[in-house]
């Protein structure tokens, strides 16, 4: 397993964890409380937003860099590693008091997440795709993430919230294929050649469609239920698309694959933990609460 996309996908978690942070900062940090326009300039004029912004590019390059080097079923799965970074950043520079219980769900995320790659040992990657596997692979996405959409119509905030998230990490792993295939074509035919084929397409209205599904979600409902939701679909979702789509493969060796099996269970389980144990704020005063405040990529 190579070392390069690994570490890509570690900074693009990082620059998710800075952008979350700073722009939450930042749009509570005006003394006057502006409203509509005001509110605006005083965003734009800030330079901890616009630090954020860069944060935001940072993440969406190192996740392009992360996946043409590397396997989907190995990169989506680190991304997780953002509510850990984040964490990290909100008790060494917000000074928040973050309960045992986070930590030790952080620290269960991080070694059960190594122990998945590692035992589970991912390979191969097809760079170029049948077109019946795209057609297939994205009308499964869309339609479960519109059905999810569907059952989200009706039902209390909560179950709203976690519906959505649902649909809207769906949305995000189908993204990261479209990712992978514009960073392939851009090597082959370069940056005006890239527009005359259709990843990079797909992945604009993609994108687009992921993060206003992603808006609405952190508005229906509390961030506790969507949040879990988010994090932990994604990479399930990623890992049926990088084999179906890919042709990714991971060991036969039956005992590894059962470890690897557990490993990854594990992993979403403490990244729930995670999530509804962090503090529900980034107020400093606030030591604990339900839901982590930090949307998904």
């Amino acid at each position: 397993m190579s070392v390069v996309p690994i570490v890509f996908a570690l900074l693009t978690a990082l620059c998710n964890a800075l952008n979350v942070v700073t722009q939450h900062l930042a749009s509570i940090g005006d003394p006057a409380h502006s409203k509509g326009w005001q509110f605006v300039r005083y965003l734009v004029a800030n330079p901890l937003w616009l630090f954020g912004w860069l944060a935001l590019a940072g993440s969406f390059v190192f996740q392009a860099l992360a996946l043409h080097n590397g396997l989907l079923s190995v990169v989506q799965p680190l991304l997780v590693t953002e509510l850990v970074f984040a964490l990290v950043l909100r008790r060494l520079w917000l000074r928040q008091r973050i309960r045992a219980v986070t930590w030790w769900s952080a620290a269960v995320t991080c070694v059960s997440l190594a122990l998945f790659l590692a035992v589970s040992e991912p390979t191969g990657s097809s760079t170029a795709p049948a077109g019946g596997e795209w057609v297939g692979a994205t009308l499964a996405s869309i339609t479960a993430a519109g059905l999810l959409c569907l059952l989200a119509v009706r039902g209390t905030p909560g179950r709203r919230a976690a519906l959505l998230g649902a649909a809207t990490a769906v949305l995000w792993a189908l993204v990261a294929t479209y990712i992978k295939a514009a960073t392939d074509s851009l090597t082959r035919y370069g940056v005006g050649g890239m527009f005359g084929h259709w990843p990079v397409y797909a992945l604009i209205l993609g994108g687009l469609t992921a993060e206003l599904l992603d808006q609405t979600t952190l508005h229906v409902g509390p961030l506790s239920m969507s949040q879990p939701f988010l994090v932990v679909v994604d990479p399930i979702v990623s890992i049926a698309l990088s084999v179906w789509v890919f042709d990714e493969s991971f060991t036969e060796n039956v005992p590894r694959l059962a470890i690897g099996s557990l490993s990854f269970t594990l992993m979403c389980a403490s990244v729930m933990a995670l999530a509804r144990t962090a503090p529900a704020t980034m107020d400093a005063a606030v030591p604990r609460g339900r839901g982590f405040s930090v949307p998904s990529s």
